[in-house]
């Protein structure tokens, strides 16, 4: 198991680029000023003893330096030891709908977006729980089975898009079946949310609830949408390039199948709840959830983990010295050995 300890110093690898910049700009700079002082052939034979190529080379080394100290501010550590404990919680699987209605804008910024936002304040929220995350669309997919890691569900969930599904439709029956599938054969709450908007509804939804609920599952639905409906947006480099049209060449208006999420929470012995622009719905179900059995099972955790920050700093420093050393002008033991000398002439 690898980790940072201090992720907050990642943040500031965000710097780099803008180094890179102001280096770009200071030598335009340089050369303008070079250009006012006179002809440029003239202050390159005056200044014979400066090599450029070493100062872009110093310039890289440093870079490089800097680096390496943020990741070592950052203090990479690797786990060694690992300890199995024992947990009570809720086995909970995700199912999440990815067709391209769920791209319509009724609810703010997006169907999509506002459901995977509200997952991952609902993993934050997460103690001793298990959860598993399914996309689907026209077809039905494990995005993550049933785990306790949190950090790799988070991770899932931010990678979430609708082309990740390419078949288009709405497979809420496949979906339940395989979150049926997800779960271990352990007592204790078992639970599938169902987020979607449920149009183009396509196989036996309900069927499938009502059979996860005679095996011990309870099936939430939530419904992403406003009644009034929206267009779907046609997107090209995250701009809204115009929405759908049907080949009648009017715009496509997507809206919440209501009765049909009403039917299948009701068949799943669970709860229906309409997202709005306040909120999402999944805080209401999850507290029903909490009222549910939870199971015992046995998860392996690191307890302990090793620093490696030091190679880190043994790295920085390497380049810091050897950035120092290389002086930007030209010296004549480098000109023999051709080092540091790119420029040098070919016989």
């Amino acid at each position: 198991m690898f980790r940072f300890e201090h992720t907050i110093f990642l943040n500031l690898m965000l710097a780099l680029p803008l180094l890179v910049i102001l280096y770009w700009m200071y030598l335009r700079w340089k050369k303008s000023v070079a250009q006012k002082i006179g002809d440029a052939g003239v202050v390159k034979r005056l200044m014979t003893d400066t090599s450029p190529a070493r100062q872009h080379i110093r310039f890289i080394l440093l870079m490089l330096s800097l680096a390496s100290l943020l990741l070592a501010l950052a203090n990479p550590q690797i786990g060694s030891k690992l300890e199995k404990v024992q947990r009570k919680g809720v086995d909970l699987v995700i199912a999440i709908d990815v067709s391209n209605s769920m791209l319509a804008q009724d609810i703010q910024p997006s169907r999509l977006e506002r459901a995977r936002q509200s997952i991952l304040r609902l993993i934050d929220d997460l103690e001793n729980d298990r959860i598993g995350l399914i996309v689907f669309a026209g077809k039905a997919y494990t995005q993550l089975p049933i785990t306790t890691d949190y950090s790799a569900a988070k991770m899932m969930v931010s990678t979430i898009k609708p082309d990740m599904v390419p078949t288009q439709g709405t497979a809420i029956g496949q979906a339940i079946e395989m979150g049926m599938a997800s779960f271990k054969e352990e007592d204790g709450g078992k639970a599938i949310i169902v987020i979607t908007d449920g149009e183009n509804h396509e196989d036996d939804a309900i069927g499938k609830a009502k059979e996860a609920a005679e095996n011990g599952i309870r099936v939430y639905t939530i419904g992403m949408g406003l009644a009034e409906g929206a267009p779907i947006p046609e997107i090209k480099n995250n701009q809204i390039t115009g929405f759908k049209k049907d080949r009648s060449g009017n715009t496509i208006i997507t809206r919440l199948d209501e009765s049909m999420l009403q039917n299948i929470a009701e068949a799943g012995n669970g709860i229906y709840v309409r997202a709005s622009n306040s909120q999402a719905g999944l805080k209401k179900v999850f507290e029903e959830i909490g009222k549910l059995d939870e199971s015992t099972f046995e998860s392996f955790n690191y307890a302990d983990y090793d620093d490696r920050f030091q190679y880190f700093i043994a790295l920085s420093l390497l380049f810091l010295v050897i950035a120092f050393m290389l002086n930007e002008r030209k010296s004549k033991w480098a000109d023999k050995i051709k080092m540091f000398n790119p420029e040098a002439r070919q016989p």
